[in-house]
């Protein structure tokens, strides 16, 4: 028989199929009739699909056995027409059940011949009802893959495509007929396809399916601009889990990339101001403050910062800002993310520069406006830098964005927050200049502050140190050393003093006192007592006498009350007399003995009123040392004030050395790094 022939012919030899194909989902039945129309063969399908066993079938006429007499003279002339004309024909028929029942079937007849030259109809049979539901599935299967706005791919093992869909076509740009048998890289250069095929052969070997993973690229579609997507890959598995290859979906969430991107980057850009916030100001000191601006848009909104004040402004001489001209710049900070040929192109903290009326950052303190330079050209870097040398280590270094800032504080504007990107790929944009005007402004509040927070406290110091004695005068039977040092920058001037007064018959007298308070009052307010100090001493008026005049005058001076520790040395008798008005007590330091804290009554400070002085004798012989101090020198807010006497005591006990270097150990040792209090110092040696 030729091909499609009765049972026995053998086909080409080939691999079985496992499990269920899509013959066996059909039901096919094949049945085979010889040319008076009996059946001679008789699948276990068609024993299936008629109801009638092959003992029962086969022999018997098959118009007689499953056509219903209505019908068969219809199914006669089919039959004629496909063994006689040798015609094939489809379509549906019903046909006869053995429980009765009628079926729809659907049919393909066809002539067979054998060797001998007999004809035989072969009839392959299936349930009409299967036949439609598999192609409705087949429908909906092909149009869900066509018509799906989410990408869709099959790539077999060896993770070349076979199936491309319309809608990835459209996210790669590119005709179904040009992916069939090439890979993902083939296709798609500039996506990571090394990343993409490595999880594809993870699915492909455990069968896990890997959901909703992000990958970043741009494909013929749009090759100018960056898009986000969202792939999925499963393993597609035949029967007996036969591994047919991977499918993949792929979802365009650009939108929603950018959405989230925009979100996020707006979470920064609040948490880098509440940041700022936090960290900016904290001191009333300018540099300080502008190092903290640098440090906090390093590196989240730039490579390299720099904050650059009009040197005027720092002078407090500076009317408003002109229109034109040059301008000279003071700057105060400078920070770079990273090691960087640009952050020498920038002057260096203390330094002074001109910058000429064409540079960038003098257009933006003459209009108060921020100077944005997205894409930064040859011809740009000139009006960036301040010299050729500058610019040509900007263009080494790679600077490709620059934006400038002004700082601008009650209505004036003070100098200018300088940016620039080199490592960075993006260029700034207005959200970033938004972000820099806002961090600006805040610091820019912080150093007006500050600059005329130090303008006063540097009037404070100077009226200070004016009222204070130069160097200690000679004075016979005496060696004397001092020193004086005002509060850290953060920190008012307060009103401490020491003064060496000589007295009639070689005596000297030794001041320290403290005016509580702070500023050019309290400074002002201890001249006053100084000079009343001289008048009284002058006197030869007791230490305890001097202080209860001074106690007098300090009561009407608005409330202002100090400290005072009186001390008068007599070198004939080698000792000292000496009354406290609520001072710390001086440490005598015998010249073969420990170092000891005096014991003098306490008394009031000066300006309580009514209060009761008295003198103590001290005997201060030759080689020994008195030392007088205010409270800023041993005074912390975390240890008792036990504990740091104690301290000093023990130091003293081991500076024997220079009474010059005696000083500079002491301050070194026990003043804090930020003191908030004055410091007066006085140390005097009996020379005998």
């Amino acid at each position: 028989m030729t091909a499609g022939s009765l049972p026995g012919a053998m086909g080409p030899v080939g691999a079985p199929l496992d499990g269920k194909g899509l013959l066996d989902v059909l039901g096919v039945a094949a049945v085979v009739l010889d040319a008076r129309g009996r059946i001679v063969l008789w699948s276990p399908q068609a024993e299936d699909l008629f109801g009638f066993p092959a003992d029962e079938a086969l022999g018997r006429y098959m118009a007689r056995l499953v056509v219903a007499e209505e019908h068969r003279e219809e199914a006669m002339r089919l039959f004629g027409e496909v063994l006689h004309g040798g015609a094939t024909w489809a379509g549906t028929f019903p046909v006869r059940h053995k429980d009765g029942g009628v079926r729809q079937v659907e049919f393909r007849n066809m002539r067979l011949t054998d060797d001998l030259g007999g004809l035989y109809a072969l009839g392959i049979a299936a349930d009409r009802s299967a036949v439609d539901r598999v192609e409705t599935q087949i429908a909906l299967s092909g149009r869900l893959v066509s018509q799906s706005p989410i990408g869709l791919a099959v790539l077999d093992t060896d993770l070349r495509y076979v199936l491309v869909n319309p809608a990835l076509e459209r996210i790669n740009g590119m005709p179904a007929a040009l992916h069939i048998g090439r890979r993902i890289g083939d296709m798609l250069p500039r996506v990571d396809a090394h990343a993409l095929e490595a999880a594809l052969r993870s699915v492909l070997a455990s069968g896990t399916p890997l959901l909703d993973r992000p990958t970043v690229g741009r494909t013929p579609a749009d090759p100018d601009h960056d898009h986000s997507w969202s792939v999925s890959f499963y393993r597609l598995e035949g029967a007996e889990n036969r591994v047919l290859g991977v499918a993949a979906s792929v979802i365009d969430v650009t939108e929603r990339h950018r959405a989230d991107s925009a979100a996020a980057r707006s979470r920064r850009r609040l948490a880098l101001i509440a940041d700022a916030s936090a960290r900016v100001g904290t001191t009333l000191e300018v540099e300080r403050t502008a190092d903290e601006l640098a440090s906090v848009v390093v590196p989240e909104l730039a490579d390299i910062a720099a904050v650059d004040v009009l040197d005027s402004v720092l002078a407090l001489r500076r009317p408003g800002a002109p229109e034109e001209g040059p301008e000279l710049f003071r700057a105060l900070a400078v920070k770079a993310g990273a090691l960087t040929e640009a952050l020498p192109a920038a002057d260096p903290p203390g330094a002074v520069a001109m910058y000429g009326a064409d540079r960038l950052v003098t257009r933006c303190v003459h209009t108060g406006l921020p100077v944005l330079v997205e894409h930064v050209g040859p011809g740009d870097l000139a009006r960036i830098a301040r010299n050729p040398e500058a610019a040509e280590l900007l263009a080494r270094a790679g600077v490709h964005s620059y934006l400038a800032v002004p700082l601008i504080a009650r209505g004036e504007v003070l100098g200018a927050l300088d940016l620039k990107r080199d490592r960075n790929a993006l260029p700034f944009d207005s959200d970033d200049v938004l972000l820099a005007t806002e961090l600006a402004a805040r610091a820019a509040v912080s150093i007006d502050n500050a600059r005329w927070y130090q303008s006063v406290r540097n009037s404070a110091v100077t009226l200070q140190r004016s009222l204070l004695p130069g160097a200690p005068p000679e004075r016979a039977g005496l060696e004397i050393a001092a020193r004086y040092q005002p509060a850290q920058a953060s920190s008012e001037v307060g009103g401490d003093w020491y003064d060496v007064i000589p007295l009639a018959d070689d005596k000297t007298a030794l001041v320290v006192g403290d005016v509580m308070g702070s500023g050019i009052d309290a400074a002002a307010t201890m001249g006053r007592l100084r000079t009343a100090t001289c008048a009284f001493a002058d006197l030869d008026l007791s230490p305890a006498q001097v202080l209860r005049h001074l106690d007098r005058i300090t009561a009407g001076l608005e409330h202002y009350i100090a400290t005072c520790l009186f001390v008068v040395h007599d070198p004939v008798l080698a000792r000292c007399r000496i009354a406290n008005a609520g001072h710390l007590p001086p440490v005598r330091v015998p010249v073969d003995g420990p170092a000891e804290l005096v014991k003098v009554p306490p008394g009031l400070p000066l300006g309580v009123g009514g209060a009761t002085f008295r003198t103590t004798r001290v005997p201060l012989r030759p080689g020994d040392r008195l030392v007088l101090y205010t409270d800023g020198l041993v005074e912390t807010r975390d240890e008792a004030i036990d504990e740091r006497l104690a301290v000093l005591v023990g130091l003293l006990d081991k500076a024997r050395g220079p009474l010059e270097e005696t000083c500079d150990e002491l301050l070194r040792a026990l003043r804090r790094p930020g003191a908030a209090d004055d410091v007066a110092l006085l140390i005097a040696r009996s020379t005998g």
